[in-house]
């Protein structure tokens, strides 16, 4: 978000500074501990609710779409209204979104509460990092704040797999939804005796025009991506959906270049290094997600893991990033970014390609463990750089924006990346399933083969996801050619 003057000017440091640092951090856990926790709970609440595997994504999807569409406008709108109102009204919204999901009766509703969760979840981030930035004035006290956000949120991912089975397993899925409320309560109880308010003194306008076009736009195009399985890529039902979204996009650009306070400035994009940085975003995001996803299915629904046992099998996975983004905030300095970007790409193929071996005599130690350490030390790799590379050569006045779209192509690749695999998913299972019947007509055989079609078309989308992180190779090495002198100052250690 863009980090202009505050109306709020302190005379010396807030007293409460270090009480707001932990309000905003359980704000933003919030926010992380959703992205994780309801993957564990995803094969239970489906055969709760009657979802079939091939919608699941959704649950998925409804969250990250409009978390990653509407993350500029809510941080714009938390610079004009007043950062503290909100994230009140983001935390208050949250919890109303979470009682909703958790008290779903189907699959649609569970959608439509994930949806909301994912639109205050947009405003909720941007307020809680505002904040915390007109809170820390001091240039080492900000450092030292930004250091503990970044460690919750890193540690808020690992939280939320375990939480996430801990309450499937126990009280019920729902909880998974349900837990958002107190904590969100809690929060606002404390936030609105120690936080301070503060809003921007320039004027200008939201873009609405903008984001509902791109809003739009990203819906029409995950939609159109889920098309192909029931229908086929030659169908009307895909070819006008990813016609209508192609529209949309192309007027948000036309839109963006003429309004007078862009949502996204094209200027932040036409940067060859930050364009680099946009697209590895975008394309991480897009394979990222689905290693959780298809990862969740094959351990629960194959392998039979219970829901804290799949939680602790991600654990991993979360001190893979944590270590990966440690070692690259000193390998960066020493070896420039485009180097641990390729590197980081380089480790998640190899990973997913691992994973795209599971079969049912796969195991954790074997197969499963190395395969997401791999990726999670890419990861750490390319969410610390990504963020830095965004940062090379940009005024003060765009700082923000550009930090921030680090953020939103991860959630939008995913969201696109989600709907896509899973109809490269559903698609190969469909066709295994066909060749490969069931040897007689018994529900044992019959299950075998469904498993046997699932397990392929995990697979495939695992296949495919190494193939965005090719890409992402492709563009980091023919786009990204900042150096190491290039980065700013301090190397900012990306909130992973």
């Amino acid at each position: 978000m863009s980090q202009p003057k505050s109306a709020a000017v302190q005379a010396g440091p807030d007293p409460k500074r270090w009480l707001a640092l932990i309000v905003v951090g359980v704000a933003q856990l919030m926010v992380v501990l959703d992205a994780t926790i309801v993957n564990v709970a995803l094969p239970t609440a489906m055969r709760d609710l009657g979802i079939a595997q091939a919608d699941g994504q959704w649950v998925v999807t409804a969250y990250a779409l409009p978390f990653g569409a509407l993350l500029l406008l809510g941080g714009r709108i938390a610079d004009y209204v007043g950062r503290k109102k909100i994230l009140l009204i983001a935390l208050g919204g949250f919890a109303a979104a979470s009682a909703l999901g958790g008290l779903a009766v189907n699959g649609a509703m569970l959608f439509a509460a994930r949806g909301l969760q994912g639109v205050f979840a947009a405003m909720l981030a941007p307020a809680a990092l505002s904040l915390l930035t007109v809170t820390f004035t001091e240039t080492k006290e900000r450092a030292k704040a930004f250091a503990v956000f970044g460690a919750i949120a890193g540690g808020g991912a690992a939280v939320g797999l375990l939480l996430g089975g801990l309450l499937t397993q126990g009280p019920g899925w729902e909880w998974c939804l349900l837990v958002n409320i107190p904590i969100a309560v809690a929060t606002i109880f404390f936030a609105i005796p120690i936080l301070k308010e503060s809003k921007t003194t320039d004027t200008g306008h939201y873009d609405v025009p903008g984001a509902v076009l791109a809003s739009l736009g990203l819906a029409a195009l995950v939609w159109g991506f889920t098309r192909p399985a029931a229908h086929g890529w030659g169908s009307a039902q895909t070819i006008i959906w990813l016609g209508v979204a192609a529209v949309l996009l192309v007027a948000f650009v036309l839109v963006e270049r003429r309004s007078t306070s862009p949502l996204l400035p094209m200027r932040i994009l036409t940067n060859r290094n930050r364009g680099g940085a946009y697209l590895v975003g975008i394309l991480v995001g897009a394979g990222l997600f689905a290693v959780f996803l298809f990862l969740t299915y094959y351990l629960q629904d194959v392998k039979e893991f219970s829901p804290i046992k799949t939680g602790l099998a991600f654990l991993p996975f979360s001190a893979g990033v944590i270590v990966g983004a440690g070692a690259g905030s000193a390998l960066i300095l020493k070896l420039g970014p485009k180097v641990i970007v390729t590197a980081g790409l380089a480790l998640g193929i190899v990973g997913l390609l691992g994973l795209s071996t599971l079969d049912f005599e796969s195991t954790y130690a074997g197969t499963i463990l190395p395969s997401q350490v791999a990726i999670a030390i890419g990861m750490g790799f390319i969410f610390m750089s990504t963020t830095n590379i965004a940062l090379v050569g940009i005024s003060d006045n765009d700082a923000g924006v550009a930090s921030a779209m680090v953020n939103t192509t991860q959630q939008i690749g995913g969201s696109l990346g989600t709907a896509l695999l899973s109809t490269f998913a559903a698609t190969a299972a469909a066709t295994f399933a066909t060749s490969h019947p069931p040897v007689d007509g018994t529900d044992s055989a019959i299950a075998s083969a469904t498993a046997a079609a699932a397990v392929h078309g995990y697979g495939v989308a695992f296949v495919w996801a190494a193939v965005f992180f090719g890409l992402a190779a492709i563009a980091s090495i023919t786009m990204i050619t900042a150096k190491k002198s290039d980065l700013p100052t301090e190397v900012v250690h990306a909130g992973v």
